[in-house]
């Protein structure tokens, strides 16, 4: 276990070695795009306005342009490369015709390399105008895939051989590119098992045009080799068509898009005890990960040509400033205002709850999980062969009878090694589609979804008055739901990129390249306010004055009468002077709260006061009024 790559030291923090774990790989990419006559065929015309106008090549070369300027800004370490096949002329990157007639009738147009902006702009010129012929196909109309593939081996073998994730993809919509020839064929499979010896994986992304099938079958089924844990065995098979509204660089930007970031297990090989006796391994990712926009490397600019800073981080102490070295400082932690401190043995035992294991304690109706009950965000977990054989069957039969008996299972989880145990609810999800591309973005698998320990659980803010909205009110505002739903009433993640991150990368890319900085950001998250405007303005409208309406009523009702005394009594008893605990215990300030308890006034104070003090304070409000003061003078010693 310690030699896991996952597993952290000791002394880090659980969210820290989570954004590690998940970023600090490196990925190498090469699109290989086929060239030949039907691709660069453009589509038959047609009266609608989202029929495509692109031919085949064309859209991937754009699909590729668009990646590329992705990834040059928002994964700066990366590399990418772009290889046409099925070309006239030939080209490899070391410059030797020898090296190039190696490899016939394979273009390498952009080396296997981190991209820089002419790159980018080099292939944006070559969809502009062809000037050179790059992309006249052969005579023959073909390219031998052993060649194509040999080719990617070189180039990932010697601009990457270090990298954790490299992989090719190949855009084409020729299913069977040597009808006749089995030698060639075996040779493409015998160059397709040296890149998977190599851990390359190999993406297709067929493209069919005027009704005719992509038969996966035929060719590419014995090139690409799949991990019989991937979650997507078959490939997504792109359609152009000319008025149906599915644009084809639209469904390559999206596919590739999927696919363009590696799966990265954020833990792997942990053992999945379903039963007593019945064990299975899982392996768990970061399907949904927030991205920031994140500065690569500091600048040093006082120098006359500017310098990568290198960051160090040292301990000073607070008095004298001397350094101190890491076996000079010891764990501890504060209790009843004193350290109590532990060796770097004993601080590894107490963080140490056992191995990383996922065991089911029980099952529970799925409507029992609540959307607020969630602390963190869930995991996709899915099966993996590594300790046991058969765990991808046992995986499926349990996710299939979750489904079916629509149920959730609690499990008790530690998914890393010294990571805090905590309660889990396993839920089963389906396949999600895009509607549009039919592009995969939510797989089918379990989840973990964190659930909250009693600990956890806070109290909400109180209401001041509750009202009763007229019956007319509600009935408008479900009309207003009724008709702003969004499309297949879901959120499609998809169609949302970040406005600020895309605005980030929009401004580097520009400079970058050289182009105009835009006046204002893209944002689809915008409100389409005049089509809101015409569906639902007038009850909109009709809401907002039945509920200023509502507002001023209840004010009036509620506002208090001052009684008017006929004359003072002398007899009567004489008023106590009104106490700043009598508002309640959200009322007290620190200051008062401390002088209560140092006059020991805090022992007046009744139980429900004090545990609003606690409660407003975050501290667990559960104990005997001793108890209750005991934790009120804790605090005090602390703040």
């Amino acid at each position: 276990m310690a030699d896991e790559p996952w597993r952290p030291k000791e002394d880090e923090d659980d969210e820290e070695i989570e954004e590690i774990n998940y970023k600090s790989q490196k990925d190498a990419i090469i699109i290989a795009i086929d060239v030949n006559s039907t691709m660069l065929q453009p589509p038959p015309p047609s009266d609608s306005k989202k029929a495509d106008t692109d031919s085949a090549l064309l859209a991937a070369l754009k699909c590729a342009s668009h990646l590329m300027e992705q990834r040059v800004i928002s994964n700066p370490k990366d590399m990418m490369g772009i290889l046409f096949f099925g070309t006239k002329h030939s080209k490899y990157p070391d410059g030797d015709d020898r090296a190039s007639q190696s490899y016939p009738h394979c273009y390498v147009y952009v080396d296997l390399d981190v991209p820089a902006a002419e790159d980018v702009m080099a292939l944006k010129s070559l969809i502009e105008e062809d000037e050179d012929g790059i992309l006249t196909p052969s005579e023959d109309d073909s390219a031998s895939m052993a060649n194509v593939l040999f080719c990617a081996n070189q180039l990932f073998t010697t601009r990457a051989p270090n990298f954790t994730s490299r992989r090719l993809f190949i855009i084409t919509d020729n299913d069977n590119p040597h009808p006749d020839d089995k030698k060639s064929k075996s040779a493409a499979v015998v160059r397709a098992k040296d890149l998977y010896d190599l851990s390359v994986i190999i993406e297709l992304f067929p493209i069919t045009r005027n009704g005719t099938d992509f038969n996966v079958s035929k060719f590419y089924e014995d090139i690409i080799y799949r991990d019989i844990s991937e979650e997507a065995n078959s490939p997504q098979i792109l359609t152009s068509t000319s008025g149906d509204g599915i644009s084809l660089l639209k469904s390559l930007i999206s596919n590739v898009t999927s696919k363009q970031v590696s799966k990265r297990a954020l833990f792997s090989g942990i053992p999945f005890e379903i039963a007593p006796g019945l064990t299975i391994t899982v392996s768990g990712y970061n399907v949904i990960h927030k991205q920031r926009p994140q500065r690569s490397c500091y600048i040093w600019l006082d120098d006359e040509k500017p310098q990568i800073a290198k960051g160090e981080t040292a301990k000073f102490t607070e008095d004298t400033a001397e350094t101190i070295m890491p076996d000079e400082t010891k764990k501890a932690y504060k209790f009843g205002g004193e350290f109590v401190f532990f060796t770097p043995d004993e601080h590894k035992t107490l963080r140490d709850f056992g191995p990383p294991v996922i065991r089911i304690l029980g099952f529970k109706p799925r409507s029992c999980i609540k959307p607020w009950e969630s602390v963190k965000k869930a995991t996709f977990i899915f099966p993996s062969e590594e300790h046991y054989i058969g765990s991808t069957r046992v995986f499926a039969s349990l996710h299939k009878k979750l489904l079916k008996d629509d149920k959730i299972a609690i499990v008790w989880a530690i998914i890393r090694s010294n990571a805090k145990p905590g309660l889990f609810a396993l839920v089963a999800s389906e396949d999600k589609m895009d509607d549009a591309t039919g592009a995969l973005y939510l797989p089918a698998g379990m989840w973990l979804y964190p659930l909250p320990f009693a600990d956890d659980l806070r109290s909400g803010p109180g209401l001041k008055y509750r009202t009763n909205p007229p019956d007319k009110m509600i009935d408008d505002l479900s009309m207003v739901v009724e008709n702003l739903w969004l499309p297949n009433k879901r959120y499609n993640p998809v169609k949302y990129p970040n406005p600020q991150l895309q605005w980030h990368y929009r401004i580097l890319q520009a400079m970058a390249l050289n182009e105009e900085v835009p006046e204002l950001p893209d944002d689809a998250t915008i409100p389409k306010y005049r089509a809101i405007n015409k569906r639902v303005g007038g009850l909109i409208k009709d809401i907002n004055n039945a509920a200023k309406a509502s507002v001023a009523s209840d004010t009036l009702a509620s506002r208090p009468v001052k009684r008017e005394l006929d004359a003072p009594s002398d007899n009567g008893p004489r008023k106590r002077a009104k106490s700043p605990y009598d508002a309640g215990g959200s009322s007290v300030s620190n200051k008062q709260l401390r002088n209560a308890v140092e006059s020991g006034s805090v022992q007046k104070m009744t139980v429900a006061d004090l545990k609003e003090v606690l409660t407003v304070r975050g501290i667990d409000p559960k104990g005997r009024k001793a108890e209750l003061i005991d934790k009120i003078e804790q605090w005090l010693e602390t703040h």
